[in-house]
């Protein structure tokens, strides 16, 4: 087995959001190491310009590339959309985004072919799932809906400690009298508001995350490139935010039961972390 087996993959997301694909990847990658990367400090990214989600990104990739990473994976969906291509480009390894995999899920799943998708400002406005979906299934109709307010819910916490139904029913309210058969979280964020999103959509719409999906592209790039840790010495998940750590590990203690997470601060842009 060569090295580089060895070497982690590295994850990125806008905030904590992606911790809900590091969750699957620990359930169903045990052998590999994970580093990870949220940029809490600027999250979210939904309302921001094109510009500043391609320059975040790539600060947050090329920190991790410097770490040494054999994969990179996206786990956000607005980062995926803008920045996907660029950073094939740039960089040697598999670069994985989560949109792709998340439409490819809701179509699999979809009975009638309605769809709605929940997302980002950004997401909605860039219209990647309705590409994604209709490269898939030419004759799917797509009901996009932006939820600006569900990534702060998570990413202060509330999530946990208030009733947020009141914010998910406005939310939700356009789309709850129209006719769809399955929803797509198109947030990494959202999983965990899925048993809020699923109270307030109709009786038998079918939720779809991105994070299963994604990770069964991880396991099919491992094998294409020979990538697989086979080492049997896979090392603790090392998680670095540009925001409180405090804050940090207690979400991704609760989420991905991990008693006491290695959260490490991280500047990015310059070099060195805390």
């Amino acid at each position: 087995m060569k090295i580089w087996n060895e070497a982690p993959i590295g994850v990125i997301d806008s905030g904590v959001g992606g911790l809900t694909v590091v969750k699957e990847m620990a359930q169903f990658l045990p052998d590999e190491t994970i580093i990870y990367i949220g940029d809490d400090a600027r999250c979210p990214y939904g309302p921001r310009s094109v510009e500043e989600v391609k320059e975040f990104t790539m600060e947050m990739a090329t920190a991790l590339a410097g770490m040494g990473i054999k994969m990179l994976v996206v786990a956000c969906n607005t980062a995926t959309a803008v920045t996907l291509d660029l950073l094939r480009e740039r960089f040697p390894f598999p670069v994985l985004g989560v949109i792709e995999p998340g439409a490819r899920a809701a179509v699999q799943v979809s009975s009638t072919g309605r769809i709605a998708v929940l997302g980002t400002v950004g997401t909605i406005k860039s219209k990647a799932y309705e590409y994604a979906i209709s490269s898939i299934s030419e004759g799917a109709e797509i009901i996009p809906l932006a939820c600006p307010e569900f990534v702060p819910l998570v990413e202060s916490g509330q999530y946990k400690q208030i009733d947020i139904r009141p914010v998910m029913k406005k939310s939700l309210e356009p789309i709850v009298h129209l006719k769809f058969d399955t929803a797509i979280l198109g947030c990494t964020h959202y999983p965990l508001l899925h048993d809020q999103i699923q109270e307030q959509l109709p009786a038998g719409v079918n939720i779809v995350s991105s994070a299963y999906e994604t990770v069964r592209d991880v396991e099919n790039t491992l094998a294409r490139f020979d990538l697989g840790n086979n080492s049997g010495r896979p090392k603790d998940p090392i998680f670095y935010t540009t925001g409180q750590m405090e804050g940090f590990k207690s979400i991704a203690s609760d989420w991905l039961g991990i008693e006491n997470p290695d959260v490490r601060h991280i500047v990015l842009g310059k070099p060195g972390c805390q």
